[in-house]
């Protein structure tokens, strides 16, 4: 007689611990207990191992109590009414990422374009974030993990993998062109380059200060320019100089600076496409030097690319799994989070962190 198959059941506790903002506008945060939720209809509970954080421009400050945290993983413990449709089980590794909810039914989610959903809820802004050891979400939107990719691995796939695979993506870049990476060795950077460079057979020009430039070409990067030592003419020559005379394909400004912008046009060859991911903070500036007449003559495009949809985030996790791309990371404890925030405010940072949040 056949056996019976039953569903696996997890001992779930009654609180949990989570990282809140508690001075918003400023980096302090603190650990705070609160009461377990019970997934509602369509959701999952999932017990999250790995968080990761962010500190970049939202258009207005975070309430007092916010969750943070916009990429996580863990183990899905508990289904919600009307999610058992079999894409996701109780004991399945699942991502939560930044866009935590798209509704699938607006202009751009039936375009395929999920990441900007018009009623999108993001993860750790308005919405519970992924600095927590339990955390709901749709079923019909986490991110089944691969088996072969460790759970702190998998964590920053989840927005800064998705993003720069989506932003090269939109670049139309061919395999076998020269893609520039503006900003190569941040914890977006360095992805970009490998999968620009391994993933998809592009060839890479990094630019960034030279303290990076190991880290750089260790990513794939066939060319690093040191910021430091150009002006916005000369470091123009320098790409014309790497890429064959004639420029770039594409350019992907993956730094939040409104210099990357202003220089990035001149690097590009003719039809070649600028492809905006970084945001300044402070004051909103216009991209310097898109002069109509230029964009013109030479078929100049400019893109903008805020994350990828869900087809691109289960293709950069399988390239993960397959070991073209690993994230340069550390892991860190929650009660160092703020400490973690201090660092990346002040420019330190190489690669990413990853918060455990056992």
């Amino acid at each position: 007689m056949a056996a019976v198959a039953t569903e696996k059941t997890f001992d779930i506790p009654k609180k949990y611990k989570a990282i809140v903002y508690d001075k918003p506008g400023t980096i302090s945060t603190k650990i705070e207990e609160l009461e377990t939720p019970e997934p509602g209809p369509g959701d999952v509970l999932v017990r999250l191992d790995t968080g990761k954080p962010y500190l970049g421009r939202v258009p207005f400050p975070t309430q007092v109590g916010q969750v943070g945290g916009h990429e996580g993983v863990g183990i899905v413990y508990k289904l919600g009414p009307g999610s058992e449709n079999g894409r996701i089980k109780v004991g399945d590794r699942v991502g939560i990422k930044w866009i935590a909810y798209a509704c699938g039914a607006c202009a751009p989610c039936l375009e395929g374009r999920d990441g900007v959903c018009f009623n999108q809820k993001i993860s750790g802004y308005y919405y519970p974030g992924t600095f927590q050891q339990f955390a709901l979400a749709p079923a019909n939107y986490v991110t089944p993990i691969p088996d072969a990719l460790s759970s702190e691995d998998a964590a920053p796939m989840l927005c800064a993998g998705v993003t720069t695979y989506s932003a090269l993506r939109k670049s139309d870049a061919k395999s076998g062109q020269w893609v520039v990476i503006a900003g190569a060795g941040g914890g977006l950077g360095h992805l970009a380059v490998q999968i620009a460079a391994r993933g998809m057979a592009l060839r890479v020009v990094g630019i960034d200060h030279g303290s990076k430039e190991e880290l750089v070409k260790s990513c794939g990067a066939e060319v690093f320019i040191d910021i430091t030592k150009f002006d916005d003419k000369t470091i123009a020559e320098e790409v014309k100089k790497a890429t064959g005379g004639l420029g770039a394909s594409a350019v992907i400004v993956c730094t939040a600076s409104n210099k990357a912008y202003a220089q990035a046009l001149d690097f590009l060859r003719f039809g070649g496409t600028l492809v905006c991911v970084g945001m300044p903070e402070g004051d909103f500036e216009p991209i310097a030097k898109s002069y109509p007449a230029m964009m013109v003559a030479m078929e100049h495009n400019i893109k903008g690319s805020a994350v990828g949809n869900q087809r691109e985030a289960l293709e950069v996790l399988d390239m993960a799994a397959r070991g073209l791309v690993k994230t340069r990371l550390r892991i860190e404890k929650m009660e160092k989070l703020t400490e973690v925030f201090q660092e990346m405010s002040a420019g330190k940072m190489q690669g990413r962190v990853v918060l455990d949040l056992q």
